[in-house]
């Protein structure tokens, strides 16, 4: 029981204690570079047309798979910035797809069962799960939310509702796969 325990507690204080260093957290930090670090960051933020670019691709993964499903892009706060119900597709998945994104881009990795040494931790999952509850709805634990990342950081996430949680999933990571290659085609124009 008091790893089920640690687990929530883990879960629980990424939402109270996720405070960047040099924060509010840590005042007295000694600042990088300028100093301007502690006030401002650049950072790369999802774009409609980057959206679009993983719906379309999960869209056509899905179709080939003989798949009706819902597709929910959020950026990295969580915040929908495309959805597409495909025809067919069943209305109840489409929260589902939604939540599965917020849940990627919250926890900033796949959505899922955890496993731990390669065997599911059975105690870990209920807490996550009593975790998911405990949101209101707001966060999951089945398969189909994956993370888009760039340059090692989370700017978003992609959820899919509708097929099997391995179909999902599967489907997810064909639009990430779409965005990641656009990216790299739009970074050699630049060149």
């Amino acid at each position: 029981m008091p790893r089920a325990r640690l687990a929530l507690l883990a879960v629980l204080s990424f939402f109270v204690f996720d405070c960047p260093v040099g924060t509010a957290a840590d005042p007295d930090a000694a600042p990088a570079g300028s100093g301007t670090e502690l006030i401002v960051r650049n950072r790369v933020r999802l774009q409609l047309a980057g959206a679009e670019v993983v719906v379309a691709a999960a869209r056509k993964k899905a179709a080939a798979m003989g798949l009706a499903v819902n597709i929910a892009v959020v950026d990295d706060g969580g915040h929908l910035v495309a959805f597409v119900r495909m025809d067919k597709a069943r209305p109840a998945s489409g929260s589902t797809a939604m939540t599965k994104a917020v849940t990627a881009a919250t926890f900033r990795q796949p959505t899922g069962p955890l496993p731990a040494n390669g065997e599911p931790d059975v105690l870990l999952n209920i807490s996550l799960q009593n975790a998911a509850a405990a949101s209101g709805g707001k966060l999951t634990t089945l398969k189909g939310g994956v993370p888009i990342v760039v340059d090692g950081e989370v700017i978003g996430a992609v959820g899919v509702g509708g097929g099997s949680g391995e179909q999902d999933a599967e489907v997810a990571r064909a639009g990430i796969e779409a965005f990641a290659a656009e990216l790299q085609k739009t970074a050699a124009s630049r060149d």
